[in-house]
């Protein structure tokens, strides 16, 4: 488990992940089934949210959890997924930004 306070790049976070899953016989999982964990992750995030934020609180049985670690269940699993299809995240960020800046360059009022 990673208890350290360093911050990664998106290259150190998806080659810690490839050296994290490398170490097991199944490696990562086939497109389909990273697909599902991402959903089953964001579900778990949207439960969060609304207890949170929403008009659902939490049972008192029920175990808290943050958002934060939600989001870093739902990296995890983009890490995993972006890795068993050799997509490098850096990249594939610049295209959607470049995508977004100049799709949405007028879309709201600047400050």
């Amino acid at each position: 488990m990673a208890t350290d306070k360093k911050t990664y790049t998106t290259t150190e976070m998806q080659q810690y992940v490839d050296h994290y899953i490398s170490q097991f016989k199944t490696g990562y999982f086939s497109p389909l089934a990273q697909m599902a964990r991402l959903t089953e992750e964001l579900g778990e995030m949207a439960r969060e949210v609304n207890h949170y934020y929403g008009e659902k609180p939490k049972k008192d049985s029920e175990q808290k959890k943050a958002i934060e670690d939600e989001l870093g269940d739902l990296l995890f699993v983009i890490i995993c997924f972006a890795n068993s299809l050799d997509i490098d995240l850096s990249d594939a960020f610049n295209r959607s930004m470049d995508k977004i800046e100049s799709r949405d360059k007028y879309r709201w009022e600047k400050k």
